[in-house]
């Protein structure tokens, strides 16, 4: 079993920045695809960015040329830069390592809150 402990989240103004962590327990970010997800109240959990085996990156919409995901493979942890924050990017960030194999698990994190607020 794996755990993903995300951190990182909090309270900042519009126009800030923030960075979130998301640390497996074990060594699986540099051969899971690793993923963020967010989850407004009253909405459904939307894909933020993802960065694959390859290291290939892909962003949502909202957040493109905003939000950067990288990993450090060394310390198993993935992050998500997160810059020109506006009050639309509040939500619980989720980390989720999707498996590279239909026979492999996924994993998610807990959780961290992100609020964007004046």
């Amino acid at each position: 079993q794996v755990q993903l402990v995300e951190s990182g989240g909090g309270l900042v103004q519009p126009g800030g920045s923030l960075r979130l962590s998301c640390t497996a327990s074990r060594s699986i970010v540099n051969y899971y695809s690793m993923e963020w997800y967010r989850q407004a109240p009253g909405k459904q959990r939307e894909l933020v960015a993802r960065i694959t085996r390859g290291d290939a990156t892909n962003y949502a919409d909202s957040v493109k040329g905003r939000f950067t995901i990288a990993r450090d493979n060394a310390k198993n942890t993935v992050f998500l830069q997160m810059n020109s924050l506006s009050p639309e990017d509040t939500a619980v960030y989720y980390c989720h390592a999707a498996a590279p194999l239909r026979d492999l698990p996924d994993y998610w994190g807990q959780g961290t809150q992100v609020t964007v607020s004046s």
